[in-house]
């Protein structure tokens, strides 16, 4: 008996707390009608499973919460469910928090925005121009992103412990940026990670001390904070996964380091946070027009991102908002300024999509304001002369990408480092889809002789692709490129090596990378974007650089 009363008050215990997990937040107006609608439920529906992980989701308007709920798993060793109260790593919907936090100091009179960053970390190099923090707020500062630098240095990413040191002792040895600053956008962790350090140096507090006392406790955001100790225990969080077959692996972060990542916290108090946007209860008016105040090059060109938000629009709406993507997790957090409705999305599954989840709620929410959704273009059947006349190596020598293109079956396709192929949209002669709102055009001259591509992204500026001959080296030419390389901002050696005819690159941490030619002393391969073996004037290799997406012309000397 005593047995059945043990067991009877467990099971209450269980459905009582599944019964307040999925009601609204006590910090949110309780003059509502909570709703859970079956549409917005269906869009998350993959989701909703007790094998699988999931994501959590809330929509408010007016400041109301009209929906919140949880689907799938936070934890799948113990079988716990994610409910509207799970905390999740929410990776880079952390940095508008950082900015507000840099922001806020410079209303207190404790710093400019304007400022150099040298003023409060002497650790980051002289490269010949003041770094301000409101550059690096605008990811317009030209410093190297931190990920893509570990990569390159051999960290494995979330598996190597990563903390702010780290950083500092990285950003410390580089020698070079990616650009001049102010003259370009290009998103740097490393920008944010020093943010979050200026944050500690003039406050006296950490970056998660500061924002909770100024930010979190002041809205009531009670499930939010900044993790600086990745082995912290955090009750009921959601394990971040990948997919594995038929099954799921666990994928999680190792960060010690805060300001660009490693904020915890749920949808129902990212909604608070965006209520704020409205009402300035935090900072006031002027604090909300500077963090909406978007970044200026030097050329006084405008761009869409302001401080850790971007402005974008969906169905004829305009939208503000900002995602997060590390290890096994994915967010976003989107705000409908004029329609004063906010979405946010957290998941814990690598695969998720939030920005097509928040299209879905949207489109549940909004359906009286958003315009009819774009009807899909007929494809366009270009003659297979044209397409052939199209494929080819192309090389953006600003960025080092590589775009391989052929024709195979009568239509363009791109062929991937991996060496498969996929086919690409024609939307007219000389236009083409590589996918979501990925667009490439081509640009002929006169003599029907392709000259160049452009290819955009997103809401990405258009980047320019040279095409260039092709490059189908002997061994014996893939052996003159072999051995040693150093580099001193890395504090790295790589060897690059000629096995079965095929040229690699190795560390001592990670396994030997193949490189792939695509023109003259210039490789690909799928972790690199770029490797560029550079000669001296006799013809003699002296040294390569190495560029990947967000760190670029990273310079490497030949050994002797």
């Amino acid at each position: 008996m005593q047995n059945f009363r043990c067991l009877a008050g467990i099971v209450a215990l269980v459905l009582s707390s599944v019964a307040v997990a999925d009601a609204p937040s006590p910090n949110f107006p309780a003059t509502y009608k909570f709703k859970q609608n079956a549409e917005a439920n269906a869009v998350f529906a993959k989701f909703d499973s007790t094998t699988s992980p999931g994501c959590a989701a809330a929509v408010a308007k007016d400041g109301k919460l009209i929906y919140s709920r949880g689907y799938g798993m936070a934890n799948l060793d113990h079988g716990v469910p994610i409910t509207t109260q799970t905390p999740f790593h929410v990776a880079s919907v952390s940095k508008q928090f950082t900015a507000a936090s840099v922001i806020l100091l410079a209303q207190d009179g404790k710093l400019s925005l304007d400022d150099d960053v040298r003023k409060y970390l002497p650790e980051v190099p002289d490269f010949g121009a003041p770094i301000t923090l409101r550059q690096m707020i605008h990811h317009t500062s030209g410093l190297r992103d931190q990920w893509d630098l570990l990569g390159l240095a051999g960290w494995r990413y979330s598996k190597d412990r990563i903390s702010d040191d780290d950083v500092l002792r990285l950003v410390a040895r580089q020698r070079q940026l990616n650009f001049e600053p102010g003259s370009q956008f290009l998103y740097s962790n490393m920008g944010y990670t020093l943010l979050a350090l200026v944050v500690k140096k003039v406050s006296g507090q950490s970056l998660r001390e500061f924002t909770t006392a100024r930010i979190f406790k002041p809205l009531g955001m009670n499930n939010s904070h900044f993790r600086d100790d990745h082995a912290e225990i955090i009750t009921g969080f959601a394990n971040g996964y990948d997919r594995a077959g038929d099954s799921f692996k666990t994928n999680v972060t190792n960060f010690d380091t805060t300001g660009a990542t490693s904020l915890i916290t749920t949808p129902e108090d990212l909604l608070l946070w965006d209520e704020n946007f409205y009402t300035g209860k935090v900072g006031g008016k002027a604090f909300i027009d500077q963090m909406l105040e978007r970044g200026k090059l030097n050329s006084g060109e405008t761009i869409t991102y302001a401080s850790a938000v971007g402005y974008g629009e969906y169905r004829g709406l305009t939208t503000v908002s900002h995602g997060g993507s590390d290890a096994g997790y994915r967010s976003t957090v989107r705000r409908y300024p004029q329609q004063h409705v906010g979405i946010a999305v957290t998941c814990n599954i690598a695969e998720a999509r939030p920005d097509e989840l928040a299209n879905g709620l949207s489109d549940v929410f909004l359906s009286a304001e958003l315009k009819p959704k774009d009807q899909d273009p007929k494809e366009f059947k270009p003659n297979v002369k044209s397409v052939r006349a199209k494929a080819g190596v192309y090389l953006n020598p600003v960025t080092g990408r590589v775009l391989r293109l052929v024709e195979k079956e009568g239509k363009l396709q791109r062929v991937d480092d991996d060496g498969s192929t996929q086919p690409m949209f024609a939307v007219s002669e000389n236009r083409f889809s590589a996918g979501p709102s990925s667009t490439v055009v081509f640009d002929f001259s006169g003599t029907g002789e392709q000259r160049v591509i452009t290819s955009k992204s997103g809401d990405e500026k258009p980047g320019v692709f040279q095409v260039v001959p092709e490059f189908t080296p002997s061994a014996a030419e893939l052996n003159g490129y072999t051995g040693s390389f150093a580099s001193d901002e890395l504090d790295l050696r790589y060897r690059v090596e000629l096995k079965d005819g095929k040229l690699y690159v190795a560390t001592l941490k990670q396994n030997p990378l193949p490189l792939l030619p695509v023109t003259k002393d210039v490789f690909s391969s799928d972790e690199l974007d770029n490797v560029t073996f550079v000669r001296d004037a006799g013809g003699a290799i002296t040294g390569l650089k190495v560029t990947s997406s967000r760190a670029r012309n990273n310079e490497f000397a030949k050994l002797q």
